[in-house]
């Protein structure tokens, strides 16, 4: 059954945010824009935390930013929780305690990247396959900072027309593509089995399972509806879509760094120049 998705609209945040300096112009590729979101949410970092590690390119400058100011002695009693099998053992290698939801349920802070982030804040994760993990931690998380740069910022989920994960168990993976495909052909939906590049193989996550990856022409609408729905079917595993999860979010663009954060009903937007954070870059 197709997704119902002529429905009412959603509420949206309030915005309130002072109008953004006037910033000199700076020369930065899109790794120092990444760096430099993930060092400024790191500034959230405070000794005694337990604090979600995230996966990806963006995330492992915030794990070494970490790392660095634990062997500097600016942090202490830092206990990481890492959302994949890579970050733990980046993590590892640079001498970051680690543990688990096991022993720490309730998470201080999680810092994480995104593959897409819409106005409202909601997230698609899991391009790099870690999506069932981070969303187990980040949903743990007392706070959630997301961390980009400003090519990740679109006008709905799914509007980069890139891939939407769904985590599916082995079994009869082909069935759950054609029932996904189906729940969103109103949106023009397409998808396939994400495969290894290198030898064509199924790709496998850390749990052992397979990724279906979603495309999709239109808006889907409503994403509570969108969610409850895939979920919904058996042999799903998890979906991508972060959904209201994000506290604030960190965008680095070529102007500056934008700060978008949650207060209540509203969405406070900060603004920075990169010449008032240089330290430690």
């Amino acid at each position: 059954m197709a997704v119902a998705h002529a429905t009412i609209e959603p509420p949206t945040l309030m915005v309130s945010s002072a109008a953004p300096p006037l910033c000199p112009s700076v020369n930065l590729t899109q790794d120092d824009l990444k760096k430099i979101a993930a060092y400024k949410a790191v500034e959230h970092v405070k000794s005694g935390m337990v604090v979600g590690l995230g996966t990806g390119s963006t995330a492992k400058h915030a794990v070494d930013r970490i790392a660095h100011l634990l062997q500097q002695g600016k942090l202490k009693d830092i206990v990481g929780i890492p959302t994949s099998t890579k970050t733990h053992e980046q993590a590892v290698s640079l001498g970051i305690p680690l543990s688990n939801l096991d022993s720490h349920p309730v998470v201080d802070l999680a810092i994480d990247g995104a593959d897409e982030v819409d106005p409202e804040l909601n997230l698609v994760k899991g391009r790099g396959g870690s999506l069932l993990r981070e969303k187990m931690i980040e949903s743990a998380s007392k706070k959630f900072i997301v961390i980009v740069d400003e090519s990740k910022l679109v006008n709905y989920v799914g509007g980069s027309r890139l891939a939407m994960p769904v985590e599916v168990i082995p079994f009869c993976w082909n069935h759950s593509l054609t029932r996904l495909v189906s729940l969103f052909a109103y949106a023009g939906c397409v998808g396939e089995l994400r495969k290894y590049a290198e030898n064509g193989e199924a790709f496998v996550t850390d749990n052992g399972n397979y990724i279906i990856d979603l495309y999709f022409e239109k808006d889907i609408g409503d994403l509570k509806e969108a969610s409850d729905a895939i979920l919904r079917l058996p042999g799903i595993v998890e979906h991508g879509m972060f959904i209201g999860l994000a506290t604030s979010v960190i965008v680095a663009g070529v102007d500056g760094v934008t700060v978008k954060s949650k207060v209540g009903n509203e969405l406070e937007v900060d603004y920075f120049c990169y010449n008032d954070l240089r330290n430690g870059f």
